[in-house]
């Protein structure tokens, strides 16, 4: 099924500005993403399994038969106080099928209940059990979006300051200050910088703003794998995501940037439902092939 994005569009905005209002309490925010996510059509042959890695809960992800013996490891948006594997298994479930791989999509703890550090902590014990379990890190694929984006690349940074190098990383519009408050406009088609300012408040906790375990920004990405990097050009956040991706290439690293005029803030999250959500994730599903090697 693809619908006219003009009309996925109309859609998404109207639904997510009631959805994602900071008026809101964090558990009706929840509650509504994951309702709305049951909706969505999945590819055929997903196959989805809820199970435990490293202690913190996961759902693998996989569609049809044929699987090459290498990992995503995916984590899921949400602003770090809301999101799950289930709000975002249409997108996993097609970056699965087009990357032919298996998806671990990471059930992180989620704040105010369980501030920073709680969730980079669940995304490296669940990569530390992938290891355990004879997976190299070279057969393995950071993917995140969102403050999942900005996870990737803070759990990415932890690696390699322990000499470990995923196969590659993808970025899909990351909030990696969650401090920063530069936004160009109050809102998006999504994004209301009030619930952000909430979000951000309620995941830093205690800790301090700078950490570049809560702000990879205020890292420098030297040694990271080959990036790829989406972002919508209409999208409050794009100021920071277009930062941290010369911050990427002033470190050396190889990196994509795909800059999307026509779509919204991880429009990926609809790739079941139109074309051109479905061609962006197209495009990670080859980047992964590309640069991912069988265990």
């Amino acid at each position: 099924m693809s619908l006219p994005l003009p009309v996925v569009s109309r859609a998404v905005g109207a639904i997510f500005r009631l959805a994602l209002s900071p008026r809101l309490p964090t558990a009706v925010h929840r509650r509504v993403l994951e309702v709305l996510a049951a909706g969505l059509p999945l590819p055929d042959g997903t196959v989805t399994r809820a199970d435990r890695l490293g202690g913190v809960p996961v759902e693998y992800v996989t569609v049809g038969a044929t699987v090459r013996p290498t990992t995503v490891l995916y984590l899921h948006g949400g602003a770090y106080v809301a999101g799950s594997p289930r709000t975002h298994r249409a997108l996993t479930a097609t970056l699965a099928q087009d990357s032919d791989t298996r998806v671990v999509a990471v059930d992180y703890r989620l704040a105010p209940e369980h501030p920073y550090p709680a969730a980079i902590e669940d995304a490296l014990a669940v990569v530390d059990a992938l290891v355990a379990e004879g997976r190299d890190l070279s057969s393995i694929a950071v993917v995140g979006d969102s403050a999942g984006g900005g996870l990737a690349a803070a759990v990415t940074a932890a690696l390699v300051d322990r000499g470990l190098v995923p196969a590659c990383l993808v970025l899909i519009s990351p909030w990696t200050d969650p401090a920063d408050r530069d936004f160009p406009a109050d809102r998006d088609l999504l994004l209301d910088r009030r619930w952000l300012e909430r979000s951000a408040a309620d995941y830093l906790g205690a800790g301090d703003p700078a950490d570049p375990g809560y702000a990879p920004a205020h890292r420098v990405p030297t040694g990271f794998p080959p990036t790829l990097v989406h972002v919508g050009t209409a999208e409050i956040l794009r100021p920071q995501v277009l930062r941290y991706v010369e911050a990427l290439r002033r470190a050396g690293v190889p990196t994509t940037l795909t800059d999307y005029p026509d779509l919204w803030h991880v429009a990926h999250l609809q790739a079941t439902i139109t074309e051109p959500a479905r061609e962006a994730v197209r495009q990670i599903g080859a980047f992964v092939r590309a640069h991912v090697t069988p265990a």
